[in-house]
């Protein structure tokens, strides 16, 4: 599946490529929740972060946004146990159907409710990311 990217993303790609070092493999801008969630390559997330959060600080202060990093992964499972980080993930498994993907998740209870989060924001995410990158029609939580 294509990413398309506007002029606004591939900016902010590249102010945070150039203030971490990190190679981003996608961003999604929220204008109404005024963050920016960058998608970097696997194995890029310590020089996103930055020691004690350095870079992470500084591009939220050149940005004037609230920031979120997910580190990609080839592997759809692994990927959506990174989208669903820091929340306890039991089991990710993926169903492939006649036409679609569906990938039931396996969240720990005492995450359940803190995951769904106000008005389903955090499992809005995870679906829009997991069809964005791995064709996953669905997300189920189990």
């Amino acid at each position: 599946m294509e990413v398309k990217l506007s002029a606004n993303d591939i900016g902010y790609i590249a102010m945070f490529e150039k203030i971490t070092g990190a190679v981003i493999k996608d961003c999604i801008a929220d204008e109404d929740k005024n963050k920016i969630l960058f998608i970097v390559k696997k194995g890029d997330m310590g020089l996103a972060i930055g020691k004690k959060g350095k870079h992470i600080q500084r591009v939220r202060q050149s940005l004037g946004r609230r920031i979120g990093v997910i580190e990609y992964s080839e592997d759809p499972a692994e990927f959506i146990r990174n989208i669903f980080h820091p929340f306890r993930v039991n089991d990710v498994c993926i169903t492939k159907l006649v036409d679609k993907k569906v990938a039931k998740v396996a969240i720990d209870d005492r995450d359940k409710m803190s995951l769904l989060g106000r008005r389903g924001e955090n499992l809005s995410k995870a679906k829009v990311l997991s069809r964005r990158h791995h064709n996953i029609s669905d997300l189920i939580i189990v």
